[in-house]
């Protein structure tokens, strides 16, 4: 058994072969226990050195919505050469790395004829139950999350497919979606159809023709735009894939391009770190006030802030929220955070951004990738086959799962346990997915989206 100790002030280490933390001394009743430098929940009766730390002698230390003071950190920002990527220029300026067609639903009642003109034509589409009978700001959050993903600059051509009677109804769909290119994007109401098959059939050809006048060229990294997820965590996800992502992070961000970090829950605990990195005060405000909007939702459906980590988590290892949360957050490495955006805004900074929403697998990528992130960074210690519209690079935090779920990982993380460097092939293996490397769940043919919801449905 090895042990790992991760911050020299921890009173716990973790276990290499399990994710589990040993005691590295005696710790009383209601002390704190010391993990990532930081307390990860306080001693629910004495735990003696040596012991197995976990969810039977350790509890919580979170509470509902806090008062924040700004101390902001010193992070500074190496500059970095990332080189040139090869991706497609659009029209308006921005850059895709994949040259697909999407079909996009206006609402769940057509999905099945998206399906259909999927099986067709190979187009892709994404089927969700909503654009109807909803009300205030769930219909507003599906109008921003589908209309992000309509303008997504991975897709060389879209068909907006409406049925016609629905509340978010093509015409007042385009209100929401302001200026598009005809020629890249195609409106299709079924209801005013008489053969909507052969009809999208031949909208999504003109979108191929389109789409095919595009060839990759070579841009700078700065230009690209990376979402931060994960998913399935264990006791080894803060050891290895998450500092990894961190990397990664830091390299992008040094040379001038941008990444995403979402899951606000899994900041709850580890909060003030992103908040004494924001560049400002108006930054840190926002900060706080993301954070304290979510907890204010937990509580206004009579929940608990803490209601995590998940069944697998446990079972991997992590035991509160703070344990997960400390973990999560390095995938946004030591970048300052340049800005926040509310679920389904679209990024406008250079730089870390921190996304507001919640940590579900689903809904997370679905965020991401209509803020505008070109492909995610997942890392999982558990497995998951999910995959977003978008390349979702699957980074496994042991060798173990890498090994058993190879048709769902796209690189091992696990030798960072015995001190190997990865920073370099995992750069590399990024901008080959960038440049069109396919990712598992491009190959499993694995892209599915889901909206937050949090209101009345008629």
């Amino acid at each position: 058994m090895g042990l790992i100790q991760i911050h020299r002030g921890d009173t716990v280490a973790v276990n290499t072969d399990t994710g589990f933390k040993v005691a590295l001394c005696d710790i009383a009743s209601g002390q704190d226990v010391i993990k990532y430098g930081y307390p990860i929940g306080h001693a629910t009766r004495d735990i003696k050195k040596g012991e197995i730390v976990h969810v039977d002698n350790i509890k919580t230390n979170l509470k509902e919505k806090l008062t924040y003071e700004y101390n902001p950190s010193d992070v500074q920002t190496d500059c970095f050469n990332g080189g040139n990527i090869l991706a497609y220029e659009r029209e308006d300026g921005n850059i895709g790395i994949r040259n697909d067609i999407w079909i996009i639903n206006t609402v769940g009642c057509v999905n099945k004829v998206a399906e259909k003109l999927s099986s067709l034509t190979g187009a892709f589409c994404f089927t969700h139950p909503y654009g109807c009978s909803q009300l205030g700001d769930d219909h507003m959050v599906t109008e921003k999350i589908l209309s992000g993903l309509v303008h997504h600059p991975n897709a060389g051509g879209v068909l907006v497919l409406g049925l016609g009677c629905e509340n978010n109804n093509i015409k007042q769909f385009k209100k929401v979606l302001g200026e598009v290119s005809p020629d890249r994007v195609k409106f299709l109401e079924v209801q005013n159809c008489e053969d909507e098959i052969a009809r999208g059939v031949e909208l999504i050809n003109e979108l191929k023709r389109y789409a095919d006048s595009f060839t990759r060229k070579e841009v700078p990294v700065s230009r690209l735009k990376v979402g931060l997820k994960c998913g399935g965590s264990d006791g080894l996800s803060g050891i290895t894939a998450n500092p990894l992502v961190g990397q990664y992070t830091d390299r992008l961000v040094a040379a001038g391009g941008t990444a995403v970090l979402t899951e606000v829950p899994e900041m709850f605990g580890a909060e003030t770190i992103l908040m004494n990195r924001c560049v400002s005060q108006d930054v840190f405000e926002k900060t706080v006030n993301m954070i304290n909007r979510f907890k204010e939702y937990f509580t206004s459906h009579n929940q608990v802030i803490y209601e995590n980590p998940s069944p697998g988590n446990k079972e991997g290892g992590i035991s509160t929220l703070e344990d997960k949360s400390l973990g999560c957050i390095q995938k946004g490495g030591m970048a300052p955070v340049v800005d926040v955006l509310d679920y389904g805004d679209y990024v406008k900074k250079c730089g870390l951004n921190l996304l507001n929403g919640p940590g579900n697998d689903m809904v997370a990528i679905t965020n991401l990738v209509a803020t505008g992130c070109h492909l995610i960074l997942f890392t999982t210690g558990r497995g998951t086959p999910l995959g977003a519209p978008v390349p979702t690079v699957k980074i496994a935090t042991n060798s173990d799962i890498a090994s058993r779920k190879s048709g769902w990982i796209d690189f091992d993380a696990g030798p960072m346990i015995n001190g190997e460097d990865l920073g370099d092939k995992f750069w590399d293996y990024v901008t080959e997915v960038v440049n069109g490397k396919e990712t598992c769940n491009e190959r499993n043919g694995y892209r599915e989206i889901a909206i937050f919801k949090d209101g009345v449905t008629l």
